[in-house]
């Protein structure tokens, strides 16, 4: 993924030299949208193959949300984090009939936590600290609509982000 996005980033700069970033940040850019297409297609796809398009795309969809909210774990490589999110979203979703009985402490879980931990954002995204309330409310709101809407997929994919958030390993301040 790497190499593409930096054989697609250099075509870029060579076509319009003047105007575009440079190759090191249309390439960092780039590989970030063509990692989440992977993920995306071929959740997708499994989704489509397996009959469970719609349990897949809702996971990856609510989870992908309260991520943008409340930060979380980051793998090392955009390998490992496309291969781990592809499996997360399509065998997740089938155990979700497992805890229909229990989405309401699952629930409970995802809320403590958003309370407690969020958000938790990547040390690069230079999120000013001063909206971190606004984002934390907004991750406890998401995570409080499942009360309503009562869906085990989404329950899942919340506390599966949820888990995410906790600083399990000690950050170093910069």
């Amino acid at each position: 993924m790497n190499t593409l996005s930096h054989k697609i980033a250099v075509a870029i700069k060579q076509a319009n030299p003047e105007e575009t970033y440079s190759v090191e940040i249309m390439q960092y850019s780039l590989g970030i949208i063509l990692n989440t297409l992977v993920i995306f297609i071929t959740t997708a796809v499994i989704g489509l193959l397996t009959g469970n398009f719609a349990e897949f795309m809702t996971f990856l969809l609510s989870c992908s949300i309260l991520r943008l909210t409340s930060g979380g774990f980051h793998l090392k490589t955009a390998r490992a984090c496309n291969i781990f999110s592809v499996l997360l979203c399509t065998l997740v979703p089938y155990i979700f009939s497992f805890f229909e009985m229990n989405l309401t402490l699952i629930n409970m879980a995802s809320l403590f936590i958003m309370l407690l931990f969020s958000p938790n954002p990547d040390k690069n995204a230079r999120i000013p600290e001063k909206i971190f309330p606004f984002l934390k409310l907004v991750s406890v709101l998401l995570v409080s609509l499942n009360f309503f809407i009562h869906s085990s997929v989404i329950g899942l994919a919340f506390i599966v982000q949820s888990l995410t958030v906790i600083p399990w390993i000690r950050r170093e301040k910069p």
